[in-house]
């Protein structure tokens, strides 16, 4: 069967080389005369998965000795909770608000002390990031939450170098991470859901500052504890074995591709000609400010709602799959991240110059 062009913002396309990969070793792993998903995550076979997926993840990210990686459970909504059980301590804590992920953390993270909204752009529909003149920040709290990738919306955070020094920077990157190189000393932890750029779902990353932890709230689960879960090398109990698994592979076959800076041109462009494409067209729109327009996520409006529906079934037809906007926004999404080649960009670009010409 042909593999369809697949925009689904996550579960997402995953890259056709470790596809064949992980179907080649999906019986007996180099040997061993098991499937990954048989072991032992106490057995040397997974033992070497895991050490081989954490090196070449601080390789492609270029991680600090002083940062912890945790591949951990619960997607990153669970980190929602986690970030303010470990790390705010009884003190407050800023959150920028750009969209509804990181709305939700807001929300989730005032069950758990004080936490103060720096600056939010929801009266603009969630279409820019503020700038830094604009935030409300407290030079004392604990940390400052950002969303640098809102997934439904469309808005990515490309420069950093505004927002304050002084404070851990706590970011959800859950739908670019790994799509451009990035400065890790300059947070104090990273977050992201594997499902989007690093492999099936089921594994959250983290990566944490040293520093960071032992701050744990008193009554938190033991199996939230950053502290103890770095301590078990994310094995206090049995890891999620073969999505850790896959995401190394993923993190191989970017190495492959020459790393992150690789990765970013080919997703520079990308994004640069649908947004052309989307820009030139008096039938296509899409609201969010320019210089916040996400790589990795492209929501756009046809001109006439009540096509939306044709739209989607003669994509179906041309073989491009999970288009359709989130449900709170309605639209189309197209989700081009690393494994979505080039030739998949290209081919719903004809189909949407094709449909406009019918349509339009």
């Amino acid at each position: 069967m042909e593999r369809i062009h697949n925009f689904s913002a996550g579960p997402a396309v995953l890259p056709r080389e470790v596809l064949e990969q992980a179907s080649d070793e999906l019986m007996n792993w180099h040997g061993c005369g098991m499937s990954v998903m048989e072991m032992s995550h106490r057995g040397k076979e997974f033992g070497t998965i895991l050490e081989a997926a954490e090196a070449d993840l601080r390789t492609l990210l270029g991680i600090p000795a002083n940062y912890r990686v945790l591949f951990l459970q619960g997607g990153a909504t669970l980190q929602f909770a986690q970030v303010p059980m470990n790390l705010l301590a009884g003190d407050s804590a800023d959150y920028i608000v750009t969209g509804d992920w990181s709305k939700k953390a807001y929300k989730e993270a005032q069950r758990f002390g004080a936490v103060h909204q720096a600056a939010s752009t929801e009266a603009d529909g969630f279409t820019s990031f503020p700038a830094g003149s604009d935030l409300k920040l407290n030079p004392d709290a604990a940390y400052l939450h950002l969303c640098s990738n809102e997934t439904i919306r469309g808005v990515e955070l490309f420069d950093f170098s505004a927002l304050p020094k002084g404070v851990p920077l706590v970011a959800d990157m859950s739908s670019h991470i790994l799509s451009r190189p990035i400065d890790v000393s300059r947070f104090g932890l990273i977050y992201a859901g594997a499902q989007k750029n690093i492999g099936p779902a089921g594994v959250c990353l983290v990566v944490v500052r040293e520093d960071l932890l032992g701050k744990v709230a008193a009554g938190t689960p033991t199996l939230l504890d950053y502290a103890v879960q770095a301590e078990q090398h994310s094995m206090l109990n049995t890891p999620p074995t073969f999505a850790i698994y896959m995401a190394g592979l993923v993190f191989k076959w970017l190495i492959r591709q020459g790393g992150l800076a690789a990765m970013e041109q080919v997703n520079i462009e990308k994004a640069r000609m649908l947004y052309a494409m989307i820009d030139r067209s008096g039938f296509y729109h899409n609201p969010v400010q320019p210089a916040c327009r996400s790589r990795m996520n492209v929501p756009f409006t046809l001109r006439d709602p009540k096509l939306d529906e044709s739209f989607i079934e003669q994509a179906r037809q041309h073989g491009i799959l999970q288009i359709k906007g989130h449900k709170s926004v309605g639209g189309m999404r197209a989700s081009i991240y690393n494994a979505m080649p080039l030739d998949g960009v290209q081919a719903l670009m004809d189909f949407m110059d094709a449909f406009e010409q019918q349509h339009g």
